[in-house]
């Protein structure tokens, strides 16, 4: 009777180890077999100090011109999920707020003039959180490939060894069109758009100038070009593009403030003075631009500010 007993006790711990062994594999107990943990002789889990935390990632996301409804759904869903945000000055409050209350938010925007928080400095924070296993959300303003330093970033973060992946975004030229209401081609009119910077990194001026001016049936797009005006106005004309060519300048575009003003190219840099245009400010210069129908000053508020409050339930 004794030794049935024990053959039934014996049969049971054999069965409840085989279950512990389903429900709990070898890898609950002493860790996933990833070389995190090795074995010593007596079996017991030893932790290997030698292996780092697995790397996160960065996201390179375009917010948009400025609108927040002009975001992709794809990057609504990445800053939702981001660890940390890293964000520029011309990303609107309301993406920000939709990052998560606990994300660790750095403010690394840049002014005219002013840029408290150096390029390379941005690039350190973007691999040092992404080095402690977070997922880092580089928030530009934007495209991030189009004059956002997007391309400066992310070899920065490959070069450290770091996943990286680029979400695009609306750039300020094409909302800038849109919304000022001309396109930036026509096929009777412009059959090419060229975009442009109007700073340099070393603020020396490599623009051709004779190739944008060469060629009338094109659109040309100037980025922080304000404080560039009259050496742009100056320089297509010296270059051979015809002075009554029509010309918009677009400040704050796709926003509740949006204002556009028309002009010519030889009147260009007296209009930035006359109206008093402030930075971001967008200038085109195409005969597009008088598709608008429109010769004097735009507001582009009427249906901007009388939008409902945004919903971003997807």
């Amino acid at each position: 009777m004794l030794k049935i007993i024990l053959m039934g006790a014996l049969q049971s711990s054999a069965n409840i180890s085989a279950n512990l062994l389903t429900h709990f594999p070898l890898t609950r107990i002493w860790g996933a077999g990833t070389g995190n943990n090795t074995i010593n002789s007596a079996g017991i889990a030893r932790s290997d100090s030698r292996n780092k935390k697995p790397a996160g990632k960065v996201w390179l996301v375009g917010a948009g011109p400025g609108d927040p409804e002009l975001v992709s759904v794809k990057a609504l869903r990445v800053i939702r999920s981001a660890d940390v945000l890293v964000y520029d000055r011309l990303v609107c409050p309301e993406l920000i707020a939709e990052s998560p209350r606990d994300a660790i938010r750095i403010d690394v925007g840049k002014r005219p003039g002013h840029h408290p928080v150096p390029q390379g400095r941005i690039e350190e924070i973007l691999c040092a959180h992404a080095a402690q296993g977070r997922t880092v959300v580089r928030l530009k303003g934007g495209d991030p490939f189009i004059f956002g330093r997007g391309g400066e970033e992310m070899l920065s973060i490959k070069s450290a060894g770091i996943a990286v992946e680029i979400i695009p975004g609306i750039t300020a030229a094409a909302a800038c069109a849109a919304t000022s209401g001309f396109p930036l081609t026509h096929r009777d009119i412009a059959d090419k758009v060229t975009l442009v910077t109007a700073h340099y990194k070393d603020e020396r001026d490599r623009t051709d100038w004779r190739a944008l001016a060469s060629d009338g049936s094109g659109t040309l797009v100037f980025y922080m070009g304000l404080s560039s005006a009259n050496s742009i106005q100056q320089q297509l004309i010296k270059n051979g593009l015809d002075p009554q060519t029509p010309a918009a300048l677009v400040e704050n575009g796709s926003t509740a403030v949006q204002r556009t003003v028309y002009c010519s190219l030889n009147t260009l840099s007296e209009t930035v003075i006359e109206k008093q245009l402030i930075s971001p400010c967008l200038i085109v210069v195409g005969k597009v631009v008088a598709l608008a129908g429109s010769t004097g000053e735009t507001l582009q508020q009427s249906q901007l500010l009388n939008k409902k409050r945004i919903n971003y339930s997807i």
